[in-house]
């Protein structure tokens, strides 16, 4: 029983000690309620009133930052299954959210918050946003005419909402590194 015992305790200190860490990149969210579902409308309302508890610099930056990932996830997932009218609207609220980010962080610099981890967050965030919209533009068709029953059908500029949304990403992705520097 001692020996026993012995082991499992030398097996944890090595376990602890000489397994190297491990360190996740930045990982996108699992889509949340998606329109259709009885309570997004109530997750939307929430969303909304969630920027009032959140207050301060930092706390409005992860708050961004958490709605930029989740709106774009969420327009990711709807382009996937051809709901190209909700996809689009779920794109421009995540552009909406990349740009309130920075003006936060230079809030708080200005503040002369240390925001290196922030700026590195921001960084990498912005790195996976681009990477998800190239993928997305060479699979999507560059436009696209949304045709409801018993009303006017709507153009999509899709390629176009996609060059801005990537555009947008790779402006505050240069804008952050160089405010790093």
């Amino acid at each position: 029983m001692k020996k026993t015992f012995i082991i499992f305790v030398l097996l944890m200190v090595y376990s602890l000690l000489f397994i190297p860490s491990v360190r996740a990149d930045y990982v996108l969210p699992y889509p949340s309620y998606m329109p259709g579902n009885k309570i997004y409308r109530v997750m939307r309302i929430i969303d909304q009133l969630k920027k009032y508890w959140y207050w301060g610099n930092i706390a409005q930056i992860k708050y961004h930052q958490g709605l930029a990932d989740k709106y774009l996830v969420e327009a990711k997932t709807l382009f996937e299954y051809k709901q190209y009218l909700l996809a689009a609207d779920a794109l421009l609220r995540s552009d909406s959210q990349v740009a309130s980010i920075l003006p936060f962080v230079f809030k708080a610099q200005q503040q002369r918050i240390d925001t290196k981890l922030l700026i590195t967050g921001v960084v990498e965030e912005m790195s996976i946003h681009i990477s998800v919209l190239q993928v997305m533009k060479s699979q999507l068709p560059k436009e696209f005419v949304w045709t409801p029953e018993k009303a006017k059908a709507t153009d999509l500029q899709i390629g176009a909402m996609l060059e801005n949304s990537l555009a947008l990403r790779e402006k505050t992705y240069g804008e952050a590194t160089s405010s790093a520097q």
